[in-house]
């Protein structure tokens, strides 16, 4: 699919896979807007983008971790006038201990789960009206750390586990994938979700501390470089071999089966409900 004059949202867009990704679609023509938690970041990557020849981005601020901000974001992004073509869900934190949002939710739920939800579906009428339209969420092999969302304790509110916060959220990105698909199966729009592999970016470094500093020198030899970890979201928002798959999970820009856990359309259901309940949205489709 050429990229040239197609309209590509991007979020977490100046840091790790997310800078990656956006200097790659940039450079094949794409006209990005990028959803940035710090907008001076934002002006920096899109004045880098410019410089080298790419179309200028707009820089819309959005902080994942507030439902207002992610409303206002998306009010944004609709008056811009123009037609979304591919929304990339690519933000994500990951908290060394129990944090909540100023809407109360545990932050990493909220932040990797129910942001990208109330985004997509506040921008999904206008996604509607492109055929070939694509939705990318960048969810993880992490989903492997659990074995169910705890719908118990969704918001470890009886125990934080950094590792099983984490494993939850991208389950849910990945039960979410499936669910909207099953809804857009009528529509000419496509979700898939993806695993960038073990990449060495900034996650976790938003906790402070030594060892926050420290364990990503430890661990950095046995990962993925962000450019290595970039390549299946770029595949999935560009590649024409996809155009007309949806509700699949991808790695190594190949479609693989999730854990079994990933596949429980019940779990699916029941978190779509917990969520629009919880961000207030109900989806149009």
């Amino acid at each position: 699919m050429t990229l040239q004059d197609k309209h590509v949202l991007i979020t977490g867009p100046t840091a790790g896979i997310g800078r990656t990704t956006a200097l790659a679609l940039a450079a094949q023509g794409a006209s990005l807007t990028l959803l940035c938690r710090n907008p001076d970041k934002g002006a920096a990557l899109a004045d880098e983008i410019t410089a080298a020849g790419g179309v200028a981005p707009t820089v819309v601020m959005l902080d994942m971790a507030s439902l207002a901000s992610v409303r206002q974001a998306a009010q944004e992004c609709l008056e811009l006038g123009r037609p979304v073509d591919v929304l990339l869900n690519n933000a994500g934190i990951v908290n060394t201990s129990r944090r909540t949002t100023v809407d109360g939710f545990e932050e990493t739920l909220a932040v990797n789960h129910f942001a990208p939800f109330l985004l997509t579906g506040l921008l999904l009428p206008t996604m509607l009206e492109v055929p070939g339209a694509r939705i990318v969420n960048v969810a993880s092999a992490a989903h492997a750390f659990v074995r169910g969302m705890g719908f118990d304790d969704l918001h470890a509110e009886h125990g934080y586990k950094t590792f099983r916060e984490y494993g939850r959220s991208k389950l849910a990105n990945i039960l979410f994938t499936r669910s909207l698909a099953q809804r857009l199966a009528a529509y000419p729009v496509t979700v898939n979700s993806l695993h960038p592999g073990a990449v060495s970016t900034s996650l976790g470094t938003q906790n402070g501390g030594v060892m926050s500093r420290i364990v990503p020198l430890l661990i950095k030899p046995f990962f993925r470089t962000p450019e290595q970890g970039a390549q299946t979201s770029i595949y999935l928002c560009t590649s024409d071999a996809v155009a007309g798959t949806s509700g699949e999970y991808f790695a190594n820009c190949k479609p693989v089966r999730p854990k079994p856990w990933a596949r429980d359309e019940e779990a699916a259901q029941q978190l779509w409900r917990i969520t629009e309940e919880s961000v207030g949205f109900q989806y149009p489709v």
